[in-house]
């Protein structure tokens, strides 16, 4: 395993600057010029240049890249155009939000979609086959918004159970704090929860019909020793690298959920630095977004490792 890990660290660094020009690239293609947006209206050309200089923009792009990328390297992610604050004081100030609803997301969804993925094979062409197989179809075709709107008029509107919407941090009240997160959180964990019920349906089949599991039954080993300890142990290799992916497009997709809850997350940090031509910000949160794809793939790899020691060779 130390080789392994230590051979997918040395792929990060040619990985991490292939994004990083990609990142810098796309986001010079963009229409706009954040000079105007900076100066307001009506601006002469003194301000303009000041501010072109200030942030680098009458340089060449290689130029703004190499500023950009010394920054980078130095934890230095530059300064918001809009708000005058350094990139990563915003990340940290908005990143815990997302995270703890990605967390809260992926951990529905995997509880949800693995369990009844389990039944359902164990029941395969059953009625419960059929019926977790209509609801986890249904969970995928649901547009976000649309069932976030229906969980607020039920819980909030109708029940009053529930805060339609806003954020309360953990560290001020805990349990306000989950009555904020728990609909947005089932609102993104639903729908990956019918992906990984499919996933894990078609890969317990597979595995409940190979050569050693009839060989464990033919031992005489009960069912649920041949379920957990030989199927599922299998079967779980591609629900980790789905699991690992889905979780980091939660981190960078969740613009909808957060913006009908009013969740001050990521989502409304890079909606509001794209209309607002704030380049520094949408590079940071861009750059940080592929950083977690990036490791979650390693921790998926070592995943991979633990849950089959025949990949340790």
């Amino acid at each position: 395993m130390p080789t392994l890990i230590a051979r997918r660290l040395a792929q990060l660094v040619p990985t991490v600057l292939l994004l990083s020009v990609i990142i810098f690239s796309l986001q010079h293609l963009l229409p706009g010029d954040p000079a105007l947006v900076l100066a307001g209206e009506n601006p002469d050309e003194a301000t303009l240049a000041a501010i072109r200089a200030q942030y680098h923009l009458d340089q060449p792009l290689i130029v703004q890249y190499l500023y950009w990328l010394k920054g980078v390297a130095t934890g230095d992610l530059g300064e918001s155009m809009r708000h005058n604050r350094p990139v990563l004081d915003l990340i940290l100030l908005k990143l815990p939000v997302t995270l703890q609803l990605a967390v809260m997301g992926i951990g529905i969804a995997l509880v949800v979609g693995i369990t009844a993925g389990i039944i359902s094979a164990l029941r395969q062409n059953s009625a419960v086959d059929y019926a977790t197989n209509i609801a986890s179809l249904a969970g995928i075709s649901v547009p976000n918004f649309w069932l976030g709107i229906l969980l607020i008029l039920f819980f909030s509107v109708h029940l009053g159970w529930l805060p339609a919407s806003g954020f309360v941090s953990p560290s001020e009240d805990l349990g306000m704090n989950l009555a904020t997160t728990i609909m947005p959180a089932f609102v993104l964990g639903i729908g990956i929860a019918g992906v990984i019920m499919r996933h894990t349906r078609g890969a317990m089949l597979q595995a409940l019909s190979s050569d050693y599991v009839r060989t464990a039954r033919a031992k005489g080993l009960n069912e649920r020793s041949v379920v957990l300890k030989h199927a599922m142990r299998n079967a779980l290799t591609p629900i980790i690298t789905l699991g690992a992916l889905e979780f980091g497009a939660l981190l960078s997709g969740a613009v909808l959920t957060e913006q009908i809850f009013t969740i001050p997350g990521f989502g409304k940090l890079i909606v509001d630095a794209v209309f607002t031509r704030d380049y520094p910000v949408v590079q940071g949160v861009v750059l940080v977004t592929s950083l977690f794809y990036i490791i979650l793939n390693l921790l998926a790899d070592i995943g991979y490792i633990l849950v089959n020691p025949r990949l340790r060779g």
